[in-house]
C-alpha cells in the first residue's frame, strides 16, 4: 500500500481524477492530514464515504515508530525512528528564537567518511524516501504539538547523494496546503558533490545552501574530508558561485573549529581570501565530542581570535549555538546507536 506522505498535492489530484473523483478532494484530504493532523480517513467527514473507502484501500497514513525520545537540558529533542523495513534513523527538534527547526536525515548511514563526524561510522545502507523524511517532520510536530517552522537537511547522510527524493521532500513540505514550510526556511547542507550542486542550481528552488567546508586549503580539507580528493576546493567554489547566480541566495560556509587543526591565524587568513567577494557568511561550529575520534574543540580564546580575524578581513561570520550536545544531538553527533 502506498504511503499517503509520498504524495504531493498535484500527484494526489491526478490519482483522484484518474479514479473519477474531483480534483478539489485533494485539497480537502491534505487539509485534514496536514492542517487538522487527522490520521484516520474515516474521520474526514466532508468527504463522501465512497472516496473514504478508496483512500483506506489505497493509502497508508501510518508514521514511523519513535523508538527513543531524548530531551536535552536546552529542550532540544532527539528522536530515533524505526522505519517500515526496521531500519533506524534520527531526527532532531531544535527550539530557536525564530521558531522550531527540525534537522532531518536523508540516508540510513553515510558514505562520505568525514574524519570528525559520527554519522559516517555506520556506512550507508540505503537512501531515505521523500515520504520517510516528510513523516519525520510530521511525527515530530505531532509529538510536540508545536508547529515546525523550518527544516535543515543536515542529519545523517549526504542530501545531494539522494537528490531526487530530497527535491520531492522539499516540494512536499513547502506546499501551501501541506506543512507550509517557507522555501527560505529550508536549508540543505552538503559536503560538496559539485555536479549535484549544479543540478540543484537548475531547479531554482531558492532554498538555503550550506557548504560543509571546515578547511581553507585542499591539503587540509582532503585530510578531513575524502570528498575533497574528488571535488577540490576550487571546483566547489565555482559551483557555489553558480548556485548564487541562479538563485540569489546567500551561501553558508560551515566551519567546524578543531583544536590545533584548522583554528590558526593562518587558516583564518586563508579562509578569508578563499571566500572574499562571495555573497556568503561563515558559521563557526564548536566541535562536539565523539568517543571514536581524537579531535578536541578549539579553545574559546582561539575561536574568538579566529572570529576576529575573519571580521577584520570583511567576512560575515556567526558562531553557532550548541544545542543538544548532552544527548548527542548536536552537529556531527547524529548516529543510531540502536541496532
Amino acid at each position: 500500500m502506498k504511503s499517503f506522505f509520498s504524495l504531493t498535492l498535484d500527484s494526489l489530484e491526478k490519482e483522484l481524477l484518474a479514479n473519477n473523483y474531483k480534483s478539489y478532494n485533494a485539497n480537502q484530504i491534505f487539509d485534514w492530514v496536514y492542517r487538522k493532523n487527522c490520521l484516520d480517513f474515516n474521520l474526514m467527514t466532508n468527504i463522501k464515504k465512497e472516496l473514504r473507502e478508496y483512500l483506506i484501500n489505497n493509502y497508508s497514513l501510518s508514521l514511523p515508530k519513535i523508538v527513543v525520545r531524548q530531551e536535552a537540558k536546552d529542550k532540544t529533542i532527539k528522536y530515533l525512528f524505526e522505519l517500515e523495513d526496521s531500519k533506524k534513523v534520527e531526527g532532531v527538534l531544535m527550539r530557536q528564537s525564530y521558531g522550531n527547526s527540525v534537522c532531518v536525515s536523508s540516508e540510513v548511514g553515510c558514505n562520505m567518511g568525514c574524519s570528525f563526524c559520527a554519522s559516517g561510522l555506520k556506512k550507508k545502507t540505503r537512501n531515505l524516501l521523500s515520504e520517510e523524511m516528510t513523516m519525520m517532520v510530521y511525527a515530530i510536530g505531532l509529538d510536540t504539538k508545536e508547529r515546525v517552522s523550518s527544516v535543515v537537511i543536515m542529519g545523517t547522510g549526504e542530501p545531494l547523494d539522494n537528490l531526487e527524493e530530497v527535491l520531492k521532500f522539499i516540494r512536499t513540505i513547502n506546499s501551501k496546503i501541506g506543512l507550509e514550510i517557507g522555501i527560505r526556511h529550508i536549508t540543505l547542507s552538503t559536503c560538496g558533490i559539485v555536479p549535484k550542486i549544479y543540478e540543484l542550481s537548475e531547479e531554482n528552488l531558492g532554498i538555503n545552501l550550506a557548504i560543509s567546508l571546515h578547511a581553507p586549503t585542499n591539503e587540509l580539507r582532503s585530510k578531513l574530508m575524502p570528498i575533497n580528493k574528488v571535488y577540490p576546493i576550487e571546483e566547489l567554489i565555482e559551483s557555489v558561485k553558480y548556485y548564487f547566480e541562479k538563485t540569489k541566495r546567500r551561501i553558508t560556509f560551515e566551519y567546524l573549529m578543531l583544536d590545533g587543526i584548522n583554528d590558526s591565524y593562518e587558516c583564518g587568513i586563508a579562509l578569508s581570501n578563499l571566500i572574499k567577494g562571495l555573497n556568503a557568511y561563515v558559521n563557526l561550529i564548536p566541535y562536539n565530542h565523539v568517543d571514536e575520534f581524537s579531535y578536541k574543540k578549539s579553545k574559546e580564546s582561539n575561536v574568538s581570535k579566529f572570529y576576529d580575524t575573519l571580521k577584520k578581513c570583511g567576512i560575515n561570520v556567526t558562531l553557532r549555538k550548541k544545542l543538544g550536545d548532552d544527548i548527542d544531538a548536536a552537529c556531527g553527533q547524529l548516529r543510531s546507536k540502536v541496532k
